[in-house]
């Protein structure tokens, strides 16, 4: 019976880490919406959840918000109705920050890798747009831009030269 109620609670932990990772754009409200599901809705299964319990769902949210991020910096979708723009892309890497932050969650490795998709996205949407083969995707003021990229450990005379004027 043991290992029966394991084996429940770890289906249950899954199948809310499988909802986050499928939500829509603010994974957080997901999170919350599991723990609530899993602990006091009346139609839930009404467990207590451990510390340890926490972690996939965390780490559910942490994957989340980098698809989300990454979508957007990928140059591929700027002509995608899945695209939200940087300006979106830096509002989710606040929450993302904020959400990490006060579960003492490292993104160390994650802000590295977003700072370089951002450094790459700039790059090329400067070239395209400066060359005339399409306009300018970038949605939010250069101030934003500059913002987003201190946030992720890129100084601003590391931007791409002319990034203002397309801005």
């Amino acid at each position: 019976m043991v290992n029966e109620t394991a084996c429940n609670r770890n289906e249950l932990i899954e199948e809310e880490v499988f909802l986050i990772l499928h939500s829509g754009e603010i994974p957080e409200i997901a999170y919350y919406n599991a723990i609530y599901h899993l602990t006091r809705d009346p139609d839930g299964p009404s467990i207590e959840l451990r510390p340890d319990d926490f972690i996939p769902l965390e780490e559910a949210v942490v994957k989340r918000y980098l698809k989300i991020i990454m979508r957007d910096l990928d140059p591929r979708n700027r002509d995608r109705r899945i695209y939200r723009g940087l300006e979106r892309c830096a509002v989710n890497w606040k929450r993302l920050s904020r959400f990490s932050d006060n579960r003492k969650i490292d993104l160390t490795a994650e802000r590295d890798r977003t700072a370089q998709a951002l450094k790459a996205f700039l790059a090329q949407e400067l070239e395209e747009v400066l060359s005339g083969r399409r306009t300018t995707s970038i949605n939010c003021p250069y101030a934003v831009v500059v913002e987003f990229a201190k946030e992720l450990g890129i100084p601003r005379n590391e931007l791409p030269e002319g990034l203002k004027t397309i801005c």
